[in-house]
Parts: C-alpha cells; sequence; structure tokens
C-alpha cells in the first residue's frame, strides 16, 4: 500500500455516550498520526488515507474480513472473473442497483454504479495530469493504455474522447480487460483502492482535481473536513443491503467473530478521523476510555504487558482485552539514488549500514516487539527464508573502514547528509536523533528535517529525498509487490522512491512477476535480493508486529493491515 509509512489508527468515541448501538452517537472516533494527503483513490498510497478512502469507495473484490490466508471475494463484481486458458482476458460482471453517494456532479439524479465507470477510473490511473501513485499497476499490462498515455498527454478533452483498446463494458454490468500479456496479480489489483469505480461526470465536474472529494459506493460518506484537525463520515442512507461474514478461520470462532453473522452491515452510524500525533495523548485517552483501541506506543508498553508477556492486571480490572499480529508491514532506510553524493558512493552506503545499531534501534522504538529483518521480503509471503542474512550488520570498525574507501576517512570532507522525517511527533524527531548520533560515532554529519505527513510524500514523490527512514504495508501477499518497489520504471510518481535502477534486475523482475509461487520464482527471488544487497539502496531494520489493547464493548474487531474496509464490521455495545 501506499508509501508508507505505516500510521497506527486508534478507534475513540465520546466517553459520555451509552454503549449501545441505538445510540445516538453511534460514531467511531480514530486518531490518526498525521495529516490525511488526499481523499482521490487514484493517488492514495499510504495508511492515514487508505482508513478514510476504504470506507467510502468500494473496489470490484475484497479480502473476507474473517479468513487466513487472505481470501479475495466479490464487492461490486457478481462473482470471480472468468479468465480466458491464455490468462490475458478478465469478463466481469458488475452487480445492479448500486447507488453512488450524493453529489452536485449528478444534477439532483441517484447515479447507479456502470461498468464504464471501472474503465474511467483506470483511464485516470493512465492520465499525466493524475499524476497517480497507481500507475505502476497497468503499466504496460493492459492493451493500448500506454499508447493511451502518450497520445492523450495532458488533454483533458482528449482523456475523455479517447478509449483504451484493452477496456470494454458490452453493457452497463460487464466489464472486460484484455492484457497485453498474463498478470497472475491482476485480481489483486482489482481490490486496491486505485481501481475504485468513478463516473466521467464527476471527472468532468471538477476537471479531475479530486484531493477533497468522496463520491463512491461505500457504506460511509463524507460529511467534513478540516484538513489540518478532523474528517468526519456518515452512514450513507442508500447503501445497499450487505451483510456481515458468516464464515471464518479458526481464530474467529474461537474469539467469537461470529456472533453477527448474517446480520445486515454497518452496524456503525459514522466515523470521526481526529490528528492526535503523540502517542501519550493516545494512552491516557484509552486508560480514560476514550479511546477503543490502540496499538501500544513504546512508552507504555511496561505499564500495559506484565514481564511474561501477558495484560497488567489494571488493564485486566478495566476488561481490556489484547491481541497481538504479526503484519505484512517492514521498514529500512532508503538512499536517493541520483543523488550525486549518496546515490554514486557505495562505500559510503556501506559505511551507514554497518553504524547503525538496528538491534538498539528496535528496542529503543519498538520495545523489542519488532522483528529484525533478515531479507528485503517480509514473512508471511511465499519464498520468504526465515534463514536468509543481510550482509552488514553493526560494526564501527567496518564502518570506520568503508567510510575510509568512500573518501572521507573519519568523515573528513564529507558533505552534511540530509534526513527527512517522516512527521513531527516527539517519535519521530527521537528516531532522527538517534539516526544522526549513530552515524556521529564514525565523523558523519546529519542535518534533520522535519515534516508534515503529506509533505514528506510530496517530497518523495518529487525525488527530493537524500536519506530518510522508508517502510511498506504491503498490497497483497506476494513477493512481486514487495520487488516493484524497486524496478526502474515505477520511479517516482511510481513506488520506487528511491529511484534505483539496474537493468539485471528489471529483467529478472520482467521473468517473475508471470511466475505462480513455486521454486522458479523462489530462485529469482534468492538472485534479485543479491542484487539489491550488492547495490545497496535500503539498510533494512525490522518487521512490524502489533501489539493491540481493545476495550471490552467493541465488537468483532480482528487487525490487519492489509484489510482497510474493516469499519462496517464494527459495533459498539455490551452485548
Amino acid at each position: 500500500m501506499k508509501w508508507l509509512a505505516i500510521i497506527f489508527c486508534l478507534l475513540v468515541f465520546n466517553s459520555c455516550r451509552k454503549n449501545d448501538t441505538n445510540s445516538a452517537t453511534n460514531v467511531v472516533n480514530v486518531p490518526l498520526s498525521g495529516e490525511i494527503s488526499t481523499l482521490d483513490p487514484a493517488n492514495s498510497y499510504d495508511t492515514i488515507s487508505a482508513s478514510v478512502i476504504y470506507q467510502c469507495y468500494e473496489q470490484l473484490y475484497e479480502y473476507h474480513y474473517l479468513k487466513r490466508p487472505y481470501t479475495l471475494k466479490p464487492l461490486l463484481a457478481e462473482s470471480l472473473p472468468k479468465i480466458s486458458k491464455d490468462g490475458k482476458t478478465y469478463t466481469i460482471k458488475i452487480k445492479k442497483n448500486i447507488v453512488y453517494h450524493d453529489d452536485p456532479a449528478f444534477e439532483g439524479k441517484k447515479r447507479f454504479l456502470k461498468a464504464q465507470d471501472f474503465i474511467t477510473q483506470i483511464k485516470r490511473l493512465a492520465f499525466l495530469p493524475t499524476n497517480s501513485n497507481g500507475w505502476w499497476l497497468f503499466d504496460g499490462k493492459i492493451k493500448g493504455i500506454n499508447e493511451f498515455r502518450e497520445k492523450v498527454g495532458k488533454d483533458f478533452s482528449k482523456f475523455k474522447s479517447m478509449d483504451i483498446p484493452g477496456l470494454s463494458a458490452p453493457d452497463d454490468h460487464t466489464l472486460v480487460i484484455e492484457l497485453s500479456e498474463p498478470y497472475p496479480q491482476m485480481l489483486y489489483t482489482l481490490a486496491m483502492s486505485f481501481t475504485s469505480p468513478m463516473p466521467l461526470e464527476v471527472v468532468d465536474k471538477y476537471e479531475n482535481l479530486l484531493n477533497d472529494k468522496i463520491i463512491g459506493t461505500g457504506p460511509f460518506m463524507l460529511d467534513k473536513w478540516l484538513k489540518l484537525s478532523n474528517l468526519k463520515l456518515k452512514r450513507f442512507p442508500d447503501y445497499r443491503e450487505a451483510f456481515y461474514p458468516s464464515q471464518g478461520d479458526r481464530l474467529a470462532n474461537s474469539r467469537n467473530l461470529l456472533k453477527d453473522a448474517g446480520k445486515k452491515i454497518p452496524f456503525i452510524d459514522g466515523v470521526h478521523y481526529q490528528i492526535i500525533k503523540e502517542s501519550q495523548t493516545r494512552w491516557l485517552n484509552f486508560r480514560s476510555k476514550n479511546i477503543d483501541y490502540l496499538v501500544i506506543p513504546k512508552d507504555n508498553y511496561a505499564s500495559a504487558i506484565s514481564s511474561s508477556g501477558q495484560l497488567t492486571e489494571d488493564l485486566k480490572k478495566d476488561n481490556v482485552k489484547l491481541q497481538v499480529f504479526p503484519t505484512l508491514t517492514y521498514w529500512w532506510l532508503s538512499f536517493n539514488m541520483k543523488d550525486p553524493l549518496l546515490g554514486k558512493n557505495l562505500n559510503l552506503r556501506k559505511a551507514i549500514a554497518h553504524a547503525v545499531d538496528v538491534e538498539k534501534y528496535i528496542e529503543v522504538f519498538t520495545n523489542n516487539i519488532g522483528q529484525r529483518a533478515n531479507s528485503i521480503y517480509p514473512p508471511g509471503i511465499p519464498g520468504y527464508n526465515p534463514s536468509a542474512q543481510l550482509p552488514y550488520s553493526h560494526d564501527l570498525s567496518k564502518a570506520k573502514e568503508y567510510l575510509r574507501k568512500a573518501g572521507f576517512p573519519e568523515g573528513k570532507g564529507l558533505p552534511e547528509l540530509t534526513y527527512d522525517v517522516r512527521g513531527s511527533s516527539a517519535t519521530n524527531r527521537q528516531q532522527a536523533e538517534f539516526i544522526t548520533n549513530e552515524l556521529s560515532k564514525i565523523g558523519i554529519k546529519v542535518k534533520v528535517v522535519l515534516n508534515t505527513f503529506p509533505g514528506f510524500l510530496k517530497k518523495s514523490r518529487n525525488g527530493k529525498l537524500q536519506f530518510w527512514q522508508d517502510g511498506w504495508a504491503m498490497d497483497y501477499p506476494d513477493a512481486e509487490n514487495s520487488l516493484q518497489l524497486l524496478v526502474t520504471k515505477n520511479h517516482s510518481p511510481g513506488p520506487n522512491a528511491t529511484f534505483y535502477s539496474n537493468p539485471k534486475f528489471d529483467k529478472l523482475f520482467d521473468r517473475m512477476k508471470f511466475l505462480q509461487d513455486g521454486q522458479e520464482k523462489k530462485n529469482l527471488m534468492i538472485k534479485m535480493e543479491e542484487i539489491i544487497h550488492n547495490d545497496l539502496p535500503w539498510i533494512m531494520q525490522y518487521y512490524a508486529r502489533n501489539y493491540i489493547l481493545y476495550h471490552d464493548h467493541l465488537k468483532n474487531y480482528r487487525h490487519s493491515d492489509l484489510i482497510y474496509n474493516n469499519m462496517k464490521y464494527l459495533k459498539l455495545g455490551t452485548k
């Protein structure tokens, strides 16, 4: 998903409300650790904006809320697609009588979902002025899409009038996608916010500028957005009949997550997002029962978890529950490979890799909850090797030797490096100070630049970063989703924020992306990882694991860093 940045969301609601789903205050409040960057599904690629967008926009497919391994199921589609024998043609039937949220673009009439709306949105991903983070999904993959992108250029009238040969709608409820070549990950892309349907009349009325609007088909619609403080969603009154899952895996059954099986959703009346950057504020709100759940802040870990790894007695007395989840999120230190200093000096990057004490970083900033990374692939995807090893570790003597080889013995003659921080919270500042202190031990000076999260993302997309912490929340459980972060053609505004480029890596990627899971794919994954280790655009840090607290009156909660459209399943109450 996303550049990432994994941003933890907490559910908050008014402490004076009754714990009753019929209450007038049946609204979930969600503090966010940074500002919302966009509401446009064509450009949402971070977990903050995703936490809003997926409540309002829907896609053809979604992940089953209560099944692991992750399983896709129809959402706006009637069924899974019919795929031709050569794997190049997808025929998808669309559900009928799906209504969009009201908008002036519809001139007071109800607007129903059409297959053409998916085509319009994919055209938006290809349209240069959209500057979409999702273009990489279809670049070269749909027949004629690159020619469309080139011929239309920035001409909005051509955008509206020209078709893409590989996209057609034989009728209002049938979508046909013809690919240039087989694309095993295609179904995953149709579950991502990038492919949310968009009516042409909306794009036309707002001249393709949709960063501050939501016109979707989801269970919640935009009520009010004050960009620096909060955003409110309210229940969409014309939302179709949809129901809570009636099946689940072993964990869903053991945790009584099927109690509401078959009941109509959503259960809540709205969602209130509030920007609360400091973790201590969230902790205090949780203890005063104004917050329903939270990822345990590092500074409060000892207050929540005993030495035996269990909840403290104080929290147990308050009917607080604990869930521990592995995630598909991981973190690293990134270099801008276009930078004339860091990007061109491998020994300088090696010096930094050996200078940073990652184990200490994990201890300080995750309370040892984070799992030290041993690979560019995260656990939980096919092909991950738990016995893999990184070619660098904390070793100051080696760091100093590489710095000397880089031409800067003891840091002499080395210009000050710029480390951009992805937010302005106390934790963000402390993380930057840690990196600064580590590098100072070998003579490297670092200037720290604080940013708002949207400001950080803008710098990232424009190639204005030199050195920073980056991370990724997997869009789908496939190694291709990790490796595409390093492919040349995915340079920003695509997901390749490092601007890394290696023709051999690209060639292997073009082979690997067509393969189903198996030994041949694993072998290519190993070769590609070796190339990355040799070129070192990333210094791997850790895989995230979440310890999450929640009050007993929050029902149906199950954490996932892959499923964002979870608000429709949540319920507030004592029963």
